[in-house]
C-alpha cells in the first residue's frame, strides 16, 4: 500500500489563486503555459489537464480575478447602500486608488489594449468583465434612484473615463470633470 501524500489535491480551484497572483504581478503578456505552471508549482501538462486548453485557462483565470476584484469593491461599499450617485462614485474611486487595487487596474488596461488590438479572447474577456461590473453597479445604485440601469451605465462611463485619465497622468482633468458634474466627493482627492 502506497503511503498517503501530504500534498493537497490539485484542482482548478487550488491553482487559480497562484495563477492570479502571477498574472497580477507580471501581466497577461508573459502568461505562457510554462511560467504559469511554474508559478502554480505544477507542469504545463497539468494545467492543460485541469483547464482543457490555454484559452479556457485564461478565461477561467480572468473570471477568478474579476471575482476577486468584485469582492474588493463590495468591501469598499461598506456593506451599506449609497444614498446618492455621488457617494457611489466616491466610494468606488477611493477603493480604486488603494495600492492593492493597482495590479487589477494595470491588468484591466492590458485587457482593454488587447481588445483594441484584436488579441484573441481579450474582447470576450473585456465584455464579460464590463457586463458583470455593470450588473454589480446596478445593485449599488441608491434605492430611490429614478433609473438604476441608466444610472449604472452613466456612472460606469464616468468611472472608466476617470480611471483612464488618471492612468495617463490626467487625474486632475478627471477630477475637474467629476466636479463639473457634481460627482466628485473631495477636490483634494487628486
Amino acid at each position: 500500500m502506497a503511503p498517503a501524500s501530504n500534498k493537497p489535491q490539485m484542482s482548478k480551484e487550488t491553482l487559480l489563486p497562484a495563477l492570479a497572483a502571477y498574472v497580477l504581478e507580471h501581466g497577461l503578456g508573459t502568461a505562457s503555459l510554462r511560467p504559469l505552471a511554474k508559478a502554480a508549482g505544477t507542469s504545463d501538462r497539468m494545467l492543460i489537464y485541469h483547464f482543457g486548453n490555454k484559452q479556457a485557462l485564461v478565461s477561467d483565470l480572468l473570471a477568478y480575478i474579476a471575482e476577486t476584484y468584485a469582492t474588493a469593491l463590495d468591501a469598499a461599499m461598506a456593506g451599506e447602500r449609497a444614498t446618492t450617485r455621488q457617494q457611489v462614485v466616491a466610494r468606488i474611486l477611493a477603493q480604486l486608488r488603494e495600492p492593492a487595487m493597482q495590479p487589477f487596474q494595470v491588468l484591466w488596461w492590458e485587457i482593454v489594449a488587447g481588445s483594441t488590438r484584436g488579441v484573441p479572447g481579450y474582447r470576450e474577456a473585456a465584455e464579460k468583465v464590463m457586463a458583470d461590473l455593470l450588473d454589480w453597479l446596478e445593485t449599488q445604485m441608491p434605492v430611490d434612484d429614478p433609473d438604476p440601469a441608466g444610472g449604472a451605465r452613466y456612472l460606469l462611463t464616468l468611472i472608466e473615463g476617470a480611471q483612464m485619465l488618471g492612468a495617463v497622468g490626467h487625474a486632475r482633468t478627471a477630477r475637474a470633470g467629476l466636479n463639473a458634474g457634481l460627482l466628485a466627493s473631495d477636490p483634494a482627492d487628486d
